[in-house]
């Protein structure tokens, strides 16, 4: 099993040499089948890994090399796999592949297709090493090295200078996150004198609840956290960065990048129940994440940017169970909305291929009998993320909503209502793209064409998923049985002994209202959706609120007021007063004062012999002179 986790590494990463290598050389046609094929190999070395896990309930160790190792600091280059790290296995290999599949159909003939597939195998490698880490120090290696591949990825049709502008964002405003990821393995080395994720939380187990030096370490990771994980005030980056290729969007802002926020503090979350003000902040934070997010999707009008906003918006419905406490409700839905999100991405990328790269919703409609199976794949995907039963997102959310349920009504009442907006966007852009009359775009454009193959039929794998993936664990209504509960519990079963994580348990009545209402309410909503979107004649521009939410609350707008701005205007003055009046006069001045004196000492060479030996003889005087005075 050590071998097996060592060739995990290996594969996409030779996969990213040889493709990138030779890229010039390699034919277009051949990269991506390579490519797939690498990652198709470790989704197979994954099944065994899962297998062997879960059955066994043992850990693999594999330590390949010490890393750092001086005086008593040691830090191997180790892999650990437990349940969830095998988890994280199947969900990056398994919808990574279906990606790479799909993105063969959909680069076919770009120039720079060759280096896409190396950019995406390296995006892999990066994503195991975050997974499959046995250390903090190892973890941010991954951690940055997915950064570096989402820069490259999103920036990668680099002739469009907008795209370079949304990578160098997203590297950017990753990098504030990435800041206070670093201050907390600083201090994490400081308190246990190790990096160690297994010792470390052996270690803060024996510490009381509400420590302040682990209220501090869990703090530092949470802001690393929200920047990957597009949380307020850290969430800009993740629209601007659809000006990525579709299949990019997919892999990185759907199933795998944004999601190792959850990832990070899942995985410490030892450290996390000890820290009760963090689990609160992380519960705001995420909630008003959620809220935001989903409101700013209602108004939006390109297809991928609404995709986007959702997922900011169940990235925040994610944080909220993990500070409710829920870590497994929040991995459950984790898995499933790999599997809805990745469809509902490649079926917008289907749509957008099928109009000859057109993103504006407003531009369609009537697609559904041009694209009938683009169509059934996106209504399986939105049906599936609305958490209507019995499609995957249902199942997952709700285990959440019980557990905000169960720590208020209150709470319970705004997770329901964050939960719904999901089906006014989703339905708004259902309705809009395919029932809505076709707009005049559409009516001229006689190419509309379904998508090939290649690209539909991993679509029609993710429709599978979010279809049956939310059967694993049938609500408590149903059954005594919860699978995926039952399946992570030995990763956080020290951190639930710890500290009480969970409220008061919730009546028969309760339960049943959790269930129904939610379910009562989205079928009005889709209704309603129906009624508005359908017959709406032409798009009416917003004002009032709705302009407020189709502006996105102008944050890009405030953070350019408030940051931008004054930093610019801080170093032009700080460039016009002290480096070039200051720095550049002093130098330019040492240069002015050394080319006059030279001007002026050369005239001292006469060619005079006579003169040479007079200045000889007052020079040895001088020196005679300063000797005996000192």
């Amino acid at each position: 099993m050590e071998l097996i986790s060592i060739l995990l590494l290996v594969f996409p990463f030779l996969g990213f040499l040889t493709i990138g290598l030779f890229q010039k050389q390699m034919n277009r046609n051949i990269s991506g089948i390579l490519a797939s094929a690498f990652i198709f190999i470790n989704l197979i070395l994954s099944g065994f890994l899962f297998w062997h896990v879960s059955f066994s309930n043992q850990t693999v160790e594999t330590q390949l090399f010490d890393w750092i190792k001086f005086a008593d600091i040691s830090i191997p280059f180790a892999l650990t796999i437990d349940r969830l790290a095998a988890l994280m296995l199947l969900i990056v290999n398994g919808v990574g592949l279906l990606i790479h599949i799909y993105s063969i159909g959909y680069m076919k003939g770009d120039a720079g297709v060759n280096r896409f597939f190396s950019y995406m195998n390296l995006f892999v490698f990066f994503m195991l090493i975050l997974v499959l880490s046995s250390n903090y120090l190892m973890l941010f290696i991954g951690w940055e090295g997915v950064g570096l591949s989402s820069y490259l990825l999103i920036g990668f049709w680099y002739k469009d200078h907008a795209n370079n502008d949304a990578a160098k964002k997203a590297f950017i405003m990753n990098r504030i996150g990435d800041l206070g990821f670093l201050i907390g393995i600083f201090i994490l080395f400081i308190t246990f004198k190790t990096l160690s994720i297994s010792e470390i939380a052996d270690k803060a187990s024996l510490m009381p609840s509400g420590d302040l030096t682990l209220m501090a370490i869990t703090i530092c990771l949470f802001i690393g956290a929200m920047g990957k994980s597009a949380q307020i005030p850290l969430f800009t980056w993740l629209p601007d960065a659809m000006a990525g290729p579709t299949p990019v969007s997919a892999l990185i802002h759907a199933a795998t990048m944004v999601t190792a926020g959850i990832y990070l503090v899942a995985r410490s979350s030892v450290l996390f129940v000890l820290s009760p003000v963090t689990m609160n902040i992380i519960l705001v934070i995420g909630a008003i994440t959620a809220l935001i997010g989903g409101l700013i999707a209602i108004y939006q009008n390109d297809i991928k940017k609404i995709l986007a906003y959702s997922t900011v918006s169940q990235l925040g419905f994610m944080f909220m169970a993990l500070g409710l406490g829920s870590f497994s409700g929040a991995m459950f839905h984790l898995t499933t909305h790999a599997f809805f999100k990745a469809l509902l991405f490649l079926a917008a990328g289907s749509v957008i291929h099928a109009l000859s790269n057109e993103q504006d919703i407003r531009k369609m409609g009537g697609l559904r009998k041009k694209i009938p199976f683009t169509f059934a794949l996106f209504i399986i995907g939105t049906i599936a993320i609305s958490g209507i039963p019995p499609f995957a997102g249902f199942f997952s959310k709700e285990v959440i909503l019980t557990a905000a349920f169960e720590h208020g009504m209150g709470m319970g009442m705004l997770t329901t209502f964050i939960s719904l907006l999901t089906t006014i966007y989703m339905f708004r852009l259902i309705f809009v793209v395919f029932f809505k009359a076709e707009s005049k775009e559409i009516r001229a454009n006689h190419h509309v064409h379904e998508s090939p193959k290649v690209m539909l039929y991993p679509m029609a794998v993710l429709a599978v998923l979010s279809v049956i993936g939310g059967f694993i664990q049938l609500p408590k209504l149903f059954s005594e049985t919860q699978g995926f509960d039952n399946y992570l519990s030995p990763v956080f079963e020290k951190a639930t002994g710890l500290v009480s994580v969970s409220g008061t348990a919730l009546d028969l009545r309760t339960e049943w209202m959790i269930f129904s209402i939610p379910l009562l309410f989205i079928a009005l909503l889709i209704f309603l959706s129906y009624k508005r979107f359908v017959n709406e004649k032409e798009f009416i521009a917003p004002t009032g609120i709705q302009k407020l939410l189709s502006n996105k609350f102008y944050f890009d707008e405030i953070y350019d007021f408030l940051i931008v701005k004054p930093l610019g205007f801080i170093s032009a003055f700080f460039r016009g007063i002290l480096d070039q009046t200051i720095i550049n006069g002093f130098v330019n001045a040492v240069g002015s004062v050394t080319l006059f004196a030279g001007k002026k000492l050369r005239l001292l060479q006469t060619g005079n012999v006579g003169f040479y030996l007079i200045l000889m003889v007052f020079s040895i005087i001088a020196i005679l002179f300063f000797n005996i005075i000192l």
